[in-house]
């Protein structure tokens, strides 16, 4: 029988904008690894959909009393665009003790909101 996992998370780009305003680049390097700060620091939406995917990402593997870092979820780009998610430390571990090879990912954004949805399929 398959175990299906399963994160949505949608946040308010002002949130974000927010955020950055009150807390700077404390608030990038606790959410955001070295690699998304190079490639998005810049851009308030991809910021927001980020921290929406990894909320997503948390939600799909949650295990009540037992949280996991934001720096462990990375959210890059491949080539053609889409969107690559990459874990690490705990989250890796949860998601292979789950027997998930991998979790897909779909991001998306409008000038207000961004939205992200993660699945992952187990045997």
């Amino acid at each position: 029988m398959k175990q299906i996992y399963l994160g949505v998370d949608i946040i308010e780009i002002q949130r974000i904008r927010q955020a950055l305003s009150v807390w700077g680049d404390r608030f990038m390097r606790r959410i955001y690894t070295a690699k998304e700060i190079q490639l998005y620091g810049g851009r308030l939406q991809s910021l927001a959909v980020r921290f929406a995917a990894k909320e997503a990402v948390f939600k799909a593997l949650s295990q009540p009393g037992h949280y996991l870092s934001w720096q462990n979820v990375e959210i890059l780009s491949a080539e053609d665009g889409r969107p690559v998610l990459i874990l690490s430390g705990e989250a890796l571990k949860r998601a292979e003790a789950r027997g998930l090879k991998s979790l897909e990912i779909s991001l998306s954004h409008s000038r207000e909101n961004a939205v992200a949805v993660v699945m992952g399929f187990a045997e």
